[in-house]
């Protein structure tokens, strides 16, 4: 009932989900609940709603990635959200993923197989400030870190004409508020589909303030994934 929720909220944003993504998902969720039983990849209580919570949550992105963008690369991959949703979502991409935990790698590179994609995604394995630059057109997160710290991981991994586009919480405005001491930042928010007080962050050329703590580290080093539902 989920997958079939999912096909019809995707319908009332305007995309039809084909036969063969919706079977690729699916290849994706049930990966995803079998390693899940050995490492923690989203939060247990998501489980049941992993459909909207997750799948449709990534999926959204659809509708913002430019259909230029010919790559991708998702910060912080963890379970796949929104990295291998977006692969399934968009084939034509060459999507990059960068994980630092080698467990979660290992998954990502399991449920990409058993999705078979059209381009089977190149999963990186390290922290994202010391894996080497992606420089892709579109960088996603989502669940990962403050807007600040994001912009800052993001940098070295976007071309110059890059869009990001990062999952926020209720708490976007005080984040974006925040950033936007250290970083000039043109973007967008557009409401989520599967939370009204979320959004989804497109943020075009951002760059550094003169002078300010943008040029370094505001964050403890590593990856801060604020959780694993996706608030």
């Amino acid at each position: 009932m989920s997958r079939d929720l999912f096909v019809r909220e995707m319908r009332h944003i305007g995309v039809d989900v084909s036969r063969e993504t919706r079977d690729q998902l699916e290849a994706l969720v049930h990966t995803l609940v079998r390693w899940q039983k050995a490492i923690n990849l989203v939060g247990n209580a998501t489980l049941d709603s992993i459909w909207v919570r997750h799948v449709l949550d990534s999926a959204q992105l659809k509708i913002l990635i430019p259909e230029r963008a010919k790559t991708l690369t998702d910060l912080g991959s963890g379970a796949g959200f929104p990295g291998l949703v977006a692969a399934a979502m968009r084939p034509d991409l060459k999507v990059t993923l960068i994980e630092s935990d080698a467990r979660k790698a290992a998954f990502l590179g399991e449920a990409a197989r058993r999705m078979a994609l059209e381009k089977p995604p190149k999963i990186v394995v390290g922290r994202i400030e010391a894996v080497p630059p992606a420089k892709a057109d579109v960088v996603t997160a989502r669940a990962l870190a403050p807007l600040g710290q994001l912009l800052k991981w993001a940098q070295p991994h976007r071309t110059d004409t890059a869009i990001c586009l990062f999952h926020k919480g209720k708490d976007w405005k005080a984040e974006l508020t925040e950033a936007m001491k250290d970083w000039d930042i043109p973007g967008q928010p557009f409401t989520s589909v599967t939370d009204l007080d979320a959004v989804i962050l497109r943020i075009g050329q951002y760059t550094a303030k003169h002078g300010t703590a943008a040029v370094r580290d505001r964050q403890p080093k590593g990856r801060r994934r604020q959780n694993d539902d996706g608030d």
